[in-house]
């Protein structure tokens, strides 16, 4: 028996909860649509006991394994788009994932869909972002390339921190419907129709990570309309959000949002949300996919090309990039320097590797686990890291 099992309690089997858990299986039978997922339809890779024995849901108790995770936590001080801005008020990865829960929980809830199962995909599905964002990410990637360990993703490393790093390196064993949707998120395709790709298993789950390592570009598709649902409400979140953003950074001005994007889904984010979560409400009822409307996707594409084209490509929110670009390399190399030397004084021994299963550290190679790490970190214990005199500070815009 591993030492951590010694105070675990025992659990008794309770005829009762084990009712009250049957009931509510029988309850989504008769209440959700067909197409949905069912929670006890759930497939883990591990057999677990207690669920048998307890009352939650599988969905239900794999949302409160993430809310629990340390991963989860370390939102607070992720970046979303705007890095190194002095503004409280400017959304970032934590408040980003609940919009995203919220938004897919509207939809599947018009739609007859597992919420339980929305909301664990939503808070999840970020969970492998690095520090600073998509630059961030972009950065690593180019570093674990170097090293020899395909291109970095921040949807797969989602599901590495929730199935080999969490736990000490024992993972959360979630369900396989949620690391599918967690995996197949991705928010930038565009898409005006999408159905998802039904009876995959582990063995698909493992073969499209390796697929999506070797080639960024590899199209996944959820196997789940939650999935689904959480890919769509990704792009509607931000897309809105990231506008008023930008508006109260003085990046943009209202008036600048195009004049058809404007009369077709209105000009705040309130107005862009509805629209988009109506539209796809109303044209994917009692269907097996989720559809917008041509002329609200065509207007959708047209606002994200213009997100892209003023926000994300601003070169004043890149003033820092050079800088965080040497830094992300600086910290790769000394981490896999200290490593290889076994310096146990090293914060990549005493932050992260220390209590970790021997099976995590047997099975990663030294730059997967400098690149767990990294990418794990927050903004500002990132900048801990740095050296003193190249620590980039915060200012306006």
């Amino acid at each position: 028996m591993v030492k951590s099992d010694w105070n675990k309690p025992k659990i008794e089997y309770d005829p009762q909860l084990d009712a009250i858990r049957s009931a509510l299986n029988q309850r989504e039978s008769a209440l959700l649509s067909p197409m949905a997922a069912f929670s006890d339809a759930c497939t883990r890779r591990m057999e677990e006991e207690e669920l048998v024995k307890g009352y939650r849901q599988s969905y239900s108790l794999d949302v409160d394994r993430i809310l629990h995770s340390l991963a989860y936590t370390r939102y607070i001080d992720k970046t979303q788009v705007f890095y190194l801005i002095q503004n409280d008020h400017i959304t970032h990865r934590m408040l980003h994932v609940q919009l995203v829960s919220k938004i897919a929980r509207t939809i599947g809830r018009f739609l007859g869909l597992n919420e339980d199962l929305i909301e664990a995909v939503a808070l999840g599905h970020d969970i492998g972002h690095t520090p600073f964002g998509h630059d961030g990410e972009r950065i690593l990637s180019q570093l674990c390339l170097k090293s020899g360990i395909g291109y970095f993703q921040h949807n797969v490393q989602s599901v590495q921190f929730l199935e080999r790093v969490e736990r000490k390196g024992k993972g959360w064993n979630l369900c396989l419907q949620v690391l599918d949707g967690i995996l197949c998120h991705d928010g930038e395709i565009h898409e005006q129709k999408l159905s998802p790709e039904r009876d995959k298993t582990f063995d698909t789950l493992d073969a499209e990570i390796l697929k999506k390592k070797q080639n960024p570009d590899t199209y996944l598709i959820p196997m789940t309309l939650e999935g689904c649902v959480v890919r769509m409400a990704d792009t509607i979140s931000y897309i809105g959000r990231d506008i008023e953003d930008a508006i109260r950074l003085s990046l943009i001005k209202r008036s600048d949002i195009p004049k058809s994007c404007v009369r077709v889904l209105g000009n705040t984010n309130g107005s862009i949300v509805y629209h988009l979560v109506t539209d796809m409400i109303k044209h994917s009822f009692n269907k097996p996919y989720l559809a917008f409307s041509r002329e609200i996707s065509e207007q959708l594409q047209i606002l994200k090309a213009f997100n892209l084209e003023l926000i994300y490509m601003n070169p004043k929110i890149k003033q820092h990039l050079g800088t965080i670009n040497n830094l992300f390399e600086i910290l790769f190399e000394k981490f896999l320097d200290e490593f290889e030397t076994q310096n146990q004084k090293s914060v990549i021994f005493t932050h992260f590797l220390k209590g970790m299963s021997p099976d995590y550290t047997d099975k990663h190679s030294a730059p997967e686990i400098v690149r767990d790490f990294l990418a794990g970190m927050t903004d500002q214990y990132f900048i801990m890291n740095c050296p003193e005199h190249m620590r980039p500070g915060k200012n306006s815009i």
